[in-house]
């Protein structure tokens, strides 16, 4: 890795996933090989072709105080809840106000009060809204509880970036305290978008999984039946510092935030680019920017959403600029894709298993598809190997955003 330049390390983790309500339950869910797709069960489900999804585990409503659940929108609560355990897990750093940032964004905000609001200005009129929805449907919402909550002054920012956001805030949260503007940065993504009116528009457009009979099968990356994606909910964020810092005040360290690969497809809204050439384009740039080589890195947490026109071309990127020696995995068969969030919560899988030495297996891969040349770890968890290692989370979006976040071990 290069030496002249800021260190950034990660003293902090938290998470609310379909797995679970906090980091702990949800990583050993995750190495139990546990499923948290599941049948809906709301009124609406008939209405739509696709009657399954990945809910969060623990209901916001269980954690957070009842004025607090009914101020912020459900995206918005699941960011709250992970920013908190994060904070805490980093023993609440003593940190200037000015040398404190954060970066949390939603791959599409407040949709559900965007749209219940709605319905209720028609039904009722202008006058029974509340107060709270201008900043409860903004992207920049979580953000900005947030940075109001830890006082955070050194710059609130919000990416949006489709289902590449998570990553993306992680990216842009490296590059503030690189840049000498922040020693800290709470950074991260979430989302809550189960609703009927988003289950029906992904249908229409072909991207979700129809497998209402087994929906714990339903997410199969790089099997040869996978057909879609499984929708998810919840916040992943984690807590970044120069090295500097978390060091002078005596900080756990889970690892080195190494590098961000960025890169675009400038193809198609909605389809990857069959090449690869952008997944490719940013793992150059990853392993560039961390001072890394491929023969550093020994896992890769892929975004595999379990479509049939993205799963194939990532593995073969994988290999293509990588090789075919690392552990890769896809977290998604259990968690659904949480979209905005899903690049939050699999960069601190990512973390956990260079920390722990352990990757989760892929479940519901029965028949490996052509193509898929990489070492997918399945079945059971295996061991990453000890010493100086790397590993790579992959997060990808609709508009064609690709993005590598690189961690190494301490």
């Amino acid at each position: 890795m290069s030496s002249d330049r800021i260190r950034v390390v990660v003293t902090g983790l938290g998470a609310t996933t379909p797995l679970g309500g906090d980091v702990a339950s949800s990583w050993s869910a995750l190495l139990a090989g546990r499923s948290g797709v599941a049948t809906l069960t709301e009124d609406w489900i008939d209405s739509v072709p696709v009657r399954f999804a990945a809910r969060a585990a623990v209901e916001p409503g269980e954690v957070l105080p009842r004025p607090e659940v009914r101020r912020l929108d459900r995206a918005e609560q699941f960011a709250l809840i992970a920013a908190r355990e994060a904070w805490a897990d980093a023993g609440s750093p003593k940190v200037a106000s000015d040398r404190l940032g954060v970066v949390v964004g939603s791959g599409i905000g407040g949709i559900t009060t965007i749209l219940e609001a709605y319905d209720n200005f028609r039904e009722k009129g202008w006058k029974r809204l509340s107060p709270y929805i201008v900043p409860m449907l903004m992207p920049n919402g979580s953000a900005g509880w947030i940075g109001i909550e830890l006082g955070a002054t050194a710059g609130v920012h919000a990416t949006v970036s489709a289902c590449a956001t998570g990553a993306e805030s992680i990216g842009y949260a490296i590059q503030m305290i690189r840049s000498g503007r922040a020693d800290v940065v709470v950074a991260g993504g979430t989302e809550a978008a189960i609703h009927p009116l988003n289950v029906a528009s992904f249908a229409a457009m072909r991207a979700m999984s129809t497998r209402n009979d087994e929906p714990e099968r339903a997410s199969r990356p790089w099997d040869r039946t996978r057909d879609g994606f499984v929708l998810g909910e919840g916040a992943g964020i984690i807590v970044l510092e120069s090295e500097e810092h978390a060091r002078a005040r005596g900080a756990r360290v889970y690892g080195v935030a190494a590098g961000v690969g960025y890169s675009a497809d400038a193809h198609h809204i909605a389809q990857p680019d069959p090449t690869g050439a952008g997944i490719s384009s940013a793992t150059r740039h990853v392993l560039e920017d961390s001072g890394l080589t491929g023969a550093d890195i020994k896992h890769v947490n892929a975004h595999a959403t379990s479509t049939p026109a993205g799963d194939v071309v990532e593995a073969i990127a994988i290999q293509e600029i990588i090789g075919d020696h690392p552990l890769v995995t896809a977290t998604k068969s259990m968690t659904g894709h949480l979209l905005g969030g899903a690049g939050g919560i699999e960069s601190i899988f990512t973390i956990k298993a260079l920390y722990d030495r352990l990757v989760p297996a892929t479940v519901n891969l029965e028949d490996l598809d052509d193509g898929v040349e990489v070492d997918i770890v399945r079945g059971e968890p295996r061991a990453l190997p000890g010493g100086q290692i790397a590993a790579i989370n992959n997060s990808f979006g609709f508009g064609g955003h690709n993005v590598a976040v690189a961690f190494a071990s301490i």
